[in-house]
């Protein structure tokens, strides 16, 4: 383990080879898929809350922006091509052209940026995390929120209504514990490594 590393992977498997890094990808992506299936059906939105968005910021983070954007784009092409990954085990092109298919790709531009960030140590303080997990939110209704207009051919005030206002709560619970999480494991990595002769 190296407290002085970029990211999260590189602290904790400082010299990765192609097979570690494969796996670590995979796993992300797994990771995301699992937190896909923990969701929660308002009824007068076509888009659930779900486990997802936590586990793409952080994935993106901690696996770093090479190797997160590869992990969500696995997951991502992991669904298209019909493995049951999305949210409520859907699948195929007729999630990615509905209307969370703008979230989907938003993930995957999201663990992006949240890695780059995390390159630059925005994921040592909770403040800096939290500012990194909140951008890349935000990149995810970059994203999401056009694409639900177009395909559910709303107006703004109801795209607003139905793909962010029933969301901002869960989200802002899910980025504070992102942002918690990824200093304190920051933390435990550098007691650990200062106890190392």
């Amino acid at each position: 383990m190296r407290a002085d590393a970029a990211t999260l992977r590189v602290a904790v498997f400082p010299r990765a080879g192609a097979l570690a890094n494969a796996v670590l990808v995979l796993g992300g992506a797994a990771l995301v898929a699992l937190a896909a299936q923990l969701e929660i059906h308002l009824g007068f939105t076509p888009v659930p809350i779900t486990g997802q968005t936590f586990a793409v910021l952080l994935v993106g983070a901690s696996l770093g922006a090479l190797r997160g954007t590869a992990s969500l784009a696995l997951y991502f092409a992991a669904g298209l091509v019909g493995a049951p990954v999305y949210s409520g085990g859907e699948e195929g092109w007729e999630i990615v052209s509905g209307a969370t298919g703008g979230y989907l790709v938003g993930f995957v531009v999201a663990a992006a940026v949240t890695g780059w960030l995390a390159e630059l140590r925005w994921d040592r303080r909770f403040s800096s995390a939290l500012s990194a997990m909140l951008i890349g939110s935000v990149v995810i209704y970059a994203f999401g929120l056009p694409w639900l207009a177009h395909v559910a051919d709303l107006g703004w005030q109801k795209t607003f209504e139905n793909g962010l206002y029933p969301f901002v709560v869960g989200d802002l619970a899910k980025l504070w514990l992102a942002a918690a999480l990824l200093p304190a494991t920051w933390r435990l990595i550098e007691r650990v490594t200062a106890r190392r002769p």
